[in-house]
């Protein structure tokens, strides 16, 4: 049977064509090899420098190696935080003819570390529960997705540095199933062996000397399954308010924008008992809120700035009675967009004096009296109205704003009765 080489990119079978394929991986030569750490594995598994890539290349049977090429590739296409596959080759034979086994190959995600990397010094408790958290952030997206782990381990897991935290990626998709949406059964079987695995790896790291004498490895195992619980029944909840009650789902969607989720569709239908309100959540890429905000509005910001505009747009538009997702008679979103610039955020905007502006740009300024607005309708327990929060706006903040800082640094950090004014953005 000839060398084939089936890739996702008609570049890659040329880029690959030149790596020894005739040899087992244990005996590739050191001059074809990155020395990256790797971690545990069922199967032979080596880093390779294809042209311009480096390449993660791991030795399994032909069946499971589609298979999981094919996993890998939907999870791309689900936005999944995942390794990102290249190519399987099969056909493979030694120089006398015999079979090899076919290959999966990954590109190698720059930055990355497996777990057995970061205990290389000894970790300590808060940076344990930082991997917890990112670790069940990929279950929960995961399950999400309806896809079925079926090996949920440290092990087959991938970790980046991601400001103080960490994020988490999937790298063995050998046992997974893809499903339309998984039932209880199916993610309790995942979590189960999420607990199991995590517990014995570090039981591992304990004997060798490598886990901190504080930490506990049967009770970070069953840390595991608390925090995705938690996060599960956060994110999946259907909640009911009382008409009237924005600023409870403004609160119920801060919530969510904290665990670093952002809601992508808001369904509101009304009922007697109230309104029920549908959130589906999406992590979405750095710079994506301005690029969505700048493409509604023309409305130019900071990230942050933007994340918090947009979901005010979002609540906005769940209001409007020509609101209708799916609807083709219904008003597109631009529209909608635009009628918000028109009738909210500028005329909120001006309604702060120019000479007490300082130099807040407008879409810091909207933020300020959108944290004032949060803030007082907390303290009332019904929503005060963007109106009211401008009004106290002006008479009790900025003039203690001015008041405390030089005129250029009007728009810097200050605390004052629970809203933060701050010139780079929340």
């Amino acid at each position: 049977m000839a060398l084939q080489i089936s890739a996702t990119n008609p570049e890659h079978p040329a880029l690959l064509l030149d790596l020894p394929w005739h040899l087992p991986l244990e005996e590739w030569p050191e001059n074809r090899l990155v020395p990256l750490p790797r971690g545990i594995s069922r199967h032979v598994v080596r880093y390779a420098r294809a042209g311009s890539e480096v390449v993660a290349v791991k030795e399994l049977a032909e069946r499971p190696a589609v298979r999981e090429f094919e996993l890998l590739r939907d999870l791309d296409r689900l936005g999944i935080p995942a390794v990102d596959a290249l190519a399987v080759v099969t056909g493979r034979t030694d120089a006398d003819g015999g079979y090899l086994e076919p290959v999966l190959i990954t590109r190698h995600l720059r930055g990355s570390m497996p777990y057995r990397s970061l205990f290389e010094t000894t970790m300590r408790p808060a940076t344990m529960h930082r991997l917890m958290d990112a670790l069940a952030v990929l279950l929960v997206r995961l399950h999400l997705a309806g896809f079925a782990w079926g090996d949920c381990s440290l092990s087959n897991t991938l970790f980046r540095r991601d400001a103080g935290a960490y994020a988490a990626y999937l790298v063995d998709a050998e046992t997974g199933e893809l499903h339309p949406r998984l039932s209880d059964g199916q993610r309790d079987y995942d979590l189960d062996l999420a607990r199991v695995n995590i517990s014995g790896e570090l039981l591992d790291l304990e004997a060798s000397g490598a886990l901190h004498p504080s930490v506990d490895p049967i009770e970070f195992g069953t840390e595991i399954c608390a925090r995705y619980q938690s996060l599960w029944q956060e994110l999946t909840r259907t909640s009911v308010y009382p008409a009237g009650k924005h600023h409870y789902i403004e609160r119920r969607i801060r919530r969510l924008n904290e665990l670093g989720f952002d809601v992508a569709e808001m369904q509101i239908t009304h009922s007697n008992n109230g309104d029920s309100v549908t959130f589906v959540p999406k992590v979405v890429d750095a710079g994506h809120h301005q690029r969505q905000l700048l493409r509604l509005t023309g409305l130019d910001t900071e990230e942050n700035q933007a994340r918090r505009l947009l979901t005010d747009l979002e609540s906005w538009m769940a209001t409007q009675d020509d609101y209708a997702p799916g609807d083709p008679l219904a008003a597109r979103p631009e529209v909608l967009a635009h009628r918000w610039v028109r009738d909210v955020f500028r005329p909120t905007v001006r309604g702060i004096p120019l000479e007490l502006r300082g130099s807040m740009d407008p879409a810091e300024l909207y933020h300020e009296l959108l944290e004032h607005r949060w803030y007082l309708s907390e303290r009332a327990q019904h929503d005060i109205g963007l109106d009211t929060a401008v009004k106290d706006y002006i008479e009790n903040v900025l003039p203690k704003v001015r008041a405390s800082l030089p005129e250029a640094a009007v728009a810097g950090a200050v605390q004052e009765g629970g809203t933060t004014a701050t010139g780079q953005g929340a």
